[in-house]
């Protein structure tokens, strides 16, 4: 795979340097503190606090083709030694009539941003920044569709074989509109080692109301749907398929926002969800305030508190990106 990977963006930059058309380059920085207080729930309690920084340069043709190179590192304050952990960046990029498609080890954040955490959990926006697979998009006016792959485990004689497969969308008329966000991982054997081959999905539906243009808030928008997920472990149990309802409501007014999410049904086990949905009921109250927010810089502080049965935890997050680019045009 990354042979193949290799072979594609190399034969992208042969041509684009042959059009020599625009020279781009980009400096993503992604500053974090996350302290986590999870013990009265039952879960794993810790403080994650550190920097990204994601260096890119690539070719472009008239914005339509793409090809980026980079690194994004990865630096937890109090680890050794200093920048050890990196994840290599490299892919095409297709942008063109309301498409959007990307192959190869691109990052996540603005592609897969949107994502309730019960789906997919805020934990990898620190650990892992990048999809390695590819993504595919279509979106107009009030629709958008999205299918991905994320290669997760390549199967090696030590290493089980694992991806995620993921489709989402949106659709709105008015001020009502449907969400649909879907995932499924697959993780089978190693090489050396079978271990049963588990299948772990989960599925988000939703219908809801974006008010934002009928008060004085600058937005608000109410949703309510099912969350359901599948497990299965194939000789072992049987397809598990719990169930419950699911609420969110998201208000913002100038530079401070509330979101409210509240479960009740029954618990799930989804492999790449937040884990406080492992209990039947659980509500979460986000406030927050961002001082600034632009094209380039945003940076925000919120205050979480989780509801159980008859627990509260906490959570205060600290976040700051800022986004430093520019492109020049190559003589022909």
């Amino acid at each position: 795979m990354k042979r193949i990977l290799f072979t594609l963006c190399f034969c992208f930059v042969c041509f684009f340097a042959k059009s020599q058309e625009v020279f781009e380059w980009n400096v993503n920085t992604f500053g974090f503190a996350d302290n986590r207080e999870y013990l009265k729930a039952g879960l794993h309690s810790q403080t994650i606090f550190g920097i990204r920084i994601a260096p890119e340069v690539g070719l472009s043709i008239d914005s339509v083709h793409r090809v980026r190179f980079g690194v994004n590192f990865l630096q937890e304050f109090g680890d050794k030694p200093f920048g050890a952990k990196a994840n290599p960046t490299i892919y095409y990029n297709y942008e063109d009539k309301g498409f959007s498609f990307y192959l190869g080890a691109f990052p996540r954040f603005n592609l897969l941003s949107s994502y309730p955490r019960a789906v997919l959990n805020d934990t990898l926006m620190y650990y892992r920044p990048n999809i390695e697979g590819l993504f595919l998009k279509y979106q107009k006016a009030n629709f958008h569709e999205q299918i991905w792959v994320d290669w997760t485990s390549r199967q090696t004689h030590e290493k089980r074989e694992q991806f995620i497969v993921g489709l989402s969308g949106k659709v709105q008329t008015g001020i009502f509109y449907f969400t649909h966000y879907l995932t499924m991982l697959h993780s089978a054997s190693s090489l050396d080692e079978t271990f049963p081959v588990r299948d772990n999905a989960v599925g988000l539906l939703q219908i809801g109301v974006d008010l934002s243009d009928k008060t004085v808030l600058d937005s608000l928008t109410i949703g309510a749907g099912v969350l359901a997920s599948l497990d299965r472990l194939r000789g072992v149990y049987d397809s598990r398929t719990p169930k419950g309802a699911i609420v969110d409501i998201h208000g913002a007014y100038k530079s401070f926002f509330v979101n409210n999410t509240f479960y009740k049904g029954q618990a799930h086990d989804i492999s790449f969800g937040d884990r406080f949905y492992t209990k039947d009921t659980y509500n979460r109250l986000d406030m927050g305030w961002r001082p600034f927010k632009s094209q380039n810089l945003e940076g925000y502080f919120m205050l979480s508190l989780h509801f159980t049965p008859g627990e509260v935890s906490n959570q205060q997050m600290l976040m700051l990106r800022y986004n430093l680019g520019g492109n020049a045009r190559l003589k022909k």
